[in-house]
């Protein structure tokens, strides 16, 4: 339940609030009893895009009585497969927004911002798992590339400016809200392949290794996060925070697959066409060593969140509203 917004409580302005995590961040931030804003951005034309955006920043900064606002930039429209030409126009696009932002700015304001960065983009080439904010990043696909180009931006922003941000590197996140249409979201598809009866291909080998964090426990942290990053900053020496976000458990396909089966009382038809794809590393285990306080929570565990995609997914499917499944190599493993 939420009620009127905390004026207490700075705003805060979720970019790309329609996706699985903005979605559940606005919940979240509205539920803590923030005023939270989102705004419908075109993002197929990067030029208006960046109008709207623009616009809406300078209106977000504008309207804070103290200066305090947080953004929460849950936006991003890549995944492994994306061609690089694409991924480029989107980190170009991030740092004109970051440099629209910075022209916005008051003397007053005091912005701590959040960035949705990727763990198996930035990691998949990376040695000795499990990995922590202290490995070095080796992207294998412009993917990776890409949204470490985008932490770079953001904490150059933040040096230049004295904001601060937190550049959250996220596992493999499920839960309800995914939209089956794009190429990600492992356990959905398997779900609604399930709820079909129909096979899905598995492009990786059943013991690759990933952390799956449900998308509601991954909000929560990041409320948590904006909530104490600027206490946080001053003893990290940076304005711009790399935290991994996880559950730190890592778990094959192999066990996702039986634990989804337990969950339907069948087994999951699946086709093994045999090959692997560029950039899936076999284990992405991860174990984070930055701010371990806000990794103190109770996690769903993984059957409920199983369940909870699937009631949705069934309802959307007995309407005729689910899309169908894609590459799994493309899907989960980030």
């Amino acid at each position: 339940m939420t009620g009127a917004p905390d004026p207490s409580r700075p705003p805060t302005l979720v970019v790309g609030g329609g996706g699985l995590l903005g979605r559940h961040v606005r919940t979240a931030f509205a539920c803590s009893g923030s005023s939270v804003h989102t705004t419908s951005v075109p993002w197929g034309d990067p030029a208006a895009a960046r109008a709207v955006l623009r616009s809406e920043l300078a209106a977000f900064i504008g309207s804070s009585p103290d200066g305090r606002v947080n953004i929460a930039w849950c936006a991003g429209a890549g995944v492994v497969s994306t061609p690089a030409d694409e991924l480029e126009a989107e980190v170009s696009l991030f740092r004109e927004v970051l440099d629209d932002l910075r022209t916005a700015l008051l003397p007053t304001t005091r912005l701590a911002f959040f960035f949705a960065s990727s763990v198996g983009g930035v990691y998949a080439g990376s040695a000795d798992p499990p990995f922590t904010e202290l490995s070095e990043p080796r992207p294998l696909v412009a993917y990776g590339r890409a949204k470490l180009a985008m932490e770079e931006a953001l904490a150059a922003f933040c040096a230049e400016t004295g904001s601060v941000a937190l550049l959250g590197r996220i596992t493999n996140l499920y839960g309800p809200g995914q939209k089956l249409s794009k190429p990600q979201g492992l356990v959905s598809q398997l779900c609604l392949a399930q709820l079909r009866g129909t096979p899905l291909p598995v492009w990786v080998s059943f013991d690759t290794i990933r952390d799956y964090l449900y998308v509601g426990d991954c909000a929560e942290m990041v409320v948590d996060a904006l909530d104490g990053l600027h206490e946080h900053v001053r003893d990290a020496g940076s304005n711009a925070v790399v935290k991994i976000l996880a559950t730190g458990t890592g778990t094959t396909l192999s066990a996702v697959v039986g634990e989804i089966n337990r969950v339907f009382r069948r087994r999951a038809r699946l086709r093994i066409p045999g090959a692997g794809t560029p950039g899936q590393a076999r284990d992405l285990r991860v174990r984070s060593v930055v701010w371990p306080e806000l990794d103190k929570r109770t996690q769903t565990p993984f059957s409920v969140g199983v369940r909870r995609i699937a009631d949705e997914i069934a309802l959307a499917y007995a309407a005729g509203t689910s899309a169908p499944p894609t590459h799994v190599s493309e899907i989960s493993i980030r």
